[in-house]
């Protein structure tokens, strides 16, 4: 098998019923995750908590981002999750899972459908289904067209379904094209952008590229590949490199920009690194699959030198998680007129009431589990042992945040039998 795991989804055949039942710590996130962190909408909430009222959207409390809410990833969780689960389905054959795979393009849809400001992806929605935060961002957008491709492309959804989530699909990316790749913002930020993908960066390029090549692939539409072939041989600003080329490098180039990108920030290479998987298989161009296998393989390499970090995970640890009582930890407020004033505002917090559980997730649960899903995403089962310590050592039941999702992400990834 050349490809596997989520680059498997455009297979739309089961596999063999010979095929094994999930690790059981899979099986147990599987459980935890649904019963505990999806919402009735089909999006995955970062954490258990109250959600966000009308008032706290428009106000922007805690903050305008939406940082440190329970919707603060929405999109990003949901998109990024969506094609292990629909891989989970390929391989199970099973209505619940495909029922599950549904439930959360639903939720991506829903995220695109709440705004009044056409292409702008909403982070989540609060306590009447509809509120949501001003402010977007590229972190979201990405992973919303990264899910829904996995899930047009699963064999899964109705003709009919799949006409309306085109259709959405080419709405958000001819804005998005037409604002230059940057992502729009609603509310009291209308008119504004926060974040784009046409930048100097790994995670730019390789997002990017995905997202016009994947249109192209939904739609049949040649402007899409068009527009896919001046990118890659492109040259963004700042940098001397073409987009290909900024692709065989990986991630190792973000370093420098992005701090902390091996000890806390594996997670938001995910979807930049399942992004080189796709596009290697959407490819025809040997020269460019090379380009992007060195990418991915590059990305493997280091990131497997992370994955052990599980090991300093304590399951009996009883550290602190205030988060889930965010009102408390976040009581300083301020009107934001600014994107610069409510990022400001996101740095304030009652440390003590805050405690250090989410920290401590985030760096000995979700960062090991990011990169075992980079490594996994090579597709050709190195790193196997190590992916399969990692998402075996955490019991799952006792998380507070979801980002254990990308445990399941890591071991759908995987190719079967080897």
């Amino acid at each position: 098998m050349a490809l596997a795991g989520l680059t498997q989804v455009i297979l739309a055949q089961p596999i063999s019923s010979a095929t094994p039942p999930p690790l059981a710590p899979i099986a147990q996130a599987h459980h935890v995750l649904w019963t505990k962190f999806v919402d009735k909408h089909g999006v995955v909430l970062d954490f258990v908590g109250a959600l966000p009222t009308p008032e706290d959207c428009s106000l922007g409390k805690p903050n305008a981002i939406g940082w440190w809410s329970p919707i603060e990833n929405g999109p990003m969780f949901t998109g990024l999750y969506l094609p292990a689960v629909c891989e989970r389905a390929r391989r199970s054959g099973a209505a619940d899972d495909r029922e599950e795979a549904r439930r959360l393009a639903q939720g991506l849809m829903k995220c695109a459908s709440v705004s009044d400001v056409p292409g702008m992806i909403a982070r989540g929605m609060g306590t009447d289904g509809q509120c949501h935060y001003a402010l977007g961002s590229d972190d979201q957008t990405h992973p919303w067209f990264y899910g829904l491709h996995a899930y047009l492309k699963s064999g899964i959804p109705s003709a009919a379904e799949r006409l309306v989530i085109v259709k959405k699909m080419q709405e958000v990316a001819e804005v998005l094209e037409k604002s230059g790749w940057r992502c729009p913002c609603d509310g009291a930020f209308k008119g504004e952008f926060r974040g784009g993908f046409q930048g100097h960066l790994f995670r730019d390029a390789s997002r990017y590229l995905f997202m016009l090549r994947a249109m192209h692939e939904v739609t049949g539409d040649e402007v899409w590949l068009a527009h896919y072939r001046k990118a890659v041989a492109g040259r963004p600003a700042k940098s001397d490199k073409t987009r290909a080329e900024i692709c065989a490098t990986g991630y190792a180039l973000d370093r420098e920009e992005i701090k902390g990108l091996d000890e806390y920030g594996q997670w938001i290479c995910v979807g930049a690194q399942g992004s080189l998987a796709k596009l290697i298989n959407m490819e025809t161009d040997d020269s460019l699959r090379s380009q992007y296998r060195a990418g991915l393989t590059n990305n493997a390499r280091n990131s497997l030198l992370l994955i052990e970090a599980y090991q300093k995970f304590d399951n009996g640890d009883q550290k602190v998680f205030g988060n889930t009582d965010w009102r408390a930890v976040y009581s300083t407020w301020f009107p934001q007129r600014t994107q610069a004033e409510a990022q400001k505002l996101s740095e304030t917090g009652d440390k003590t009431k805050r405690g250090e559980r989410k920290h401590y997730e985030a760096r000995y649960m979700r960062n090991p589990l990011a990169a075992a899903a980079i490594t996994a995403l090579a597709g050709d089962g190195t790193g196997r042992e190590a992916v399969e310590r990692a998402i075996s050592h955490y019991d799952y039941a006792r998380l507070n945040m979801a980002e254990f999702l990308f445990a399941e992400c890591a071991y759908y990834a995987l190719p079967v039998g080897k």
